[in-house]
């Protein structure tokens, strides 16, 4: 089992360092000026690429790039921010999206999972049609228009809640978005496992296990709900992904300093600031891996064939 871990580990990484190194040719091969040129003159522009080094041959400056982001140094900003350092901006923008996120990714996982549930257990009766019919208006309706109808209703109309974000009043205002975010990921979830629930349960081991006596709560605990998470943590994955690195709407709708407000800031500001949109890049590639290699590790815990599957493969 630990080799089956670090061989995960270890394509993980060098996936992400590959990724690093085409996020980092793309963007500087893309087309225009990293810098707002209608405020500078040719020379100023010159000078500035000397002295960030962008004149250097690409490897050379992938190196010197890769060192400092190891040590946790993106470089500084061309156009936001007055030039202030990545990792400080970046620093406050991921506290943001990643609490909000975090709410939004529990909440959304837990009443998911109990609407899917419940669903499942009371098959083809008014509550199983009635969590499917929100299920699907949950995936077709947009975070963002339902942050919208938060906003007249319970902010506007109701003063109860702030219009717009204040992070002084951060329990406030992560409520309309965190909700907003998790209609999504509850609606998908409570659709996936009331599925995989009602799959599970008409399998032949579900039905031997039920001819040996045993019922509720053990049958659905030992049996059922263990074998249909499988699926369902794979979905939930780029899910978590999503909702922690902030949705870009949504964050720009409720002035979320935040990760998806930033990312539009950075490619629609006065000048496209390149190194923002390569240390965001980055953030989400990392994140992404990183959930996705952490779902590939439940699996040995949920399922004991993968178990033995990674202890044939070190005999």
């Amino acid at each position: 089992m630990l080799k089956y871990v670090l061989k995960r580990v270890g394509l993980a990484l060098l996936t992400l360092l590959i990724i690093t190194f085409l996020l980092f040719v793309l963007v500087r091969i893309m087309p225009g000026n990293p810098f707002p040129s209608e405020r500078m003159s040719a020379e100023q522009i010159a000078n500035k690429r000397a002295e960030m080094g962008l004149d250097d041959p690409i490897l050379t400056q992938f190196g010197r790039y890769l060192m400092g982001v190891l040590q946790g140094d993106f470089g500084k900003g061309t156009s936001l921010y007055n030039g202030a350092p990545i990792k400080t901006v970046l620093s406050t923008a991921i506290s943001n999206s990643f609490r909000i996120g975090g709410i939004a990714v529990a909440a959304g996982t837990l009443l998911g999972l109990l609407l899917g549930i419940t669903a499942a257990l009371k098959r083809e009766s008014f509550i199983d049609g009635f969590c499917t019919v929100f299920s699907i208006l949950g995936v077709c309706v947009p975070s963002y228009v339902f942050l919208i109808f938060l906003q007249y209703n319970f902010a506007f109309r109701i003063p109860f809640f702030p219009y717009f974000f204040d992070v002084s009043r951060f329990a406030f205002s992560a409520v309309m978005p965190a909700l907003s975010l998790s209609l999504f990921t509850m609606s998908t979830i409570a659709r996936f496992t009331r599925n995989e629930m009602v799959e599970v349960f008409d399998s032949d081991y579900v039905r031997l296990a039920e001819s040996k006596g045993l019922y509720g709560r053990k049958l659905v605990l030992r049996h059922v709900l263990r074998n249909a998470l499988i699926p369902i943590v794979t979905v939930l994955a780029p899910l978590i992904v999503d909702l922690l690195t902030g949705a870009l709407v949504v964050e720009k709708i409720y002035g979320i300093n935040g990760i998806g407000k930033l990312m539009v800031d950075a490619i629609a500001g006065e000048g496209i600031d390149y190194n923002y949109v390569l240390a965001l890049g980055i953030l989400y590639s990392a994140l992404y891996i990183g959930v996705m290699l952490l779902v590939d590790l439940l699996y040995g815990v949920l399922d004991p064939r993968i178990r033995v599957s990674a202890k044939a493969e070190e005999v």
